[in-house]
């Protein structure tokens, strides 16, 4: 994904400190909700949130880095208690809805 960003960004010759897409927090909530309508599953924005600092953890990135760069929390506690009540299980259901 990271990738295909950086293709887009280089193909519409855009300024890479500035937002890729034209709209805020509000405007992808809004997307998500409307896709997880027309795919019929119960998706919201925070937990595409949860998921990628889940995918990331599991995946071995470091915590600080989930924390500050995924999750941008000021607080490393923060990320340890918001991704110690996601179980296996719950995170493997997510991944299970949005990849298959």
């Amino acid at each position: 994904m990271a990738e295909r960003l950086k293709e887009y960004i280089r193909a519409k010759n855009l300024d890479p400190t500035r937002r890729i897409f034209p709209f805020g927090y509000s405007r992808a909530r809004d997307i998500v909700i409307e896709a997880s309508r027309l795919v019929n599953i119960r998706l919201k924005s925070h937990d595409l949130r949860r998921h990628a600092a889940t995918f990331a953890s599991k995946s071995g990135t470091p915590i600080e880095i989930v924390s500050k760069v995924i999750l941008r929390h000021a607080n490393l506690a923060t990320t340890q208690r918001y991704l110690g009540k996601i179980t296996d299980v719950e995170a493997v259901r997510w991944i299970e809805n949005l990849y298959s």
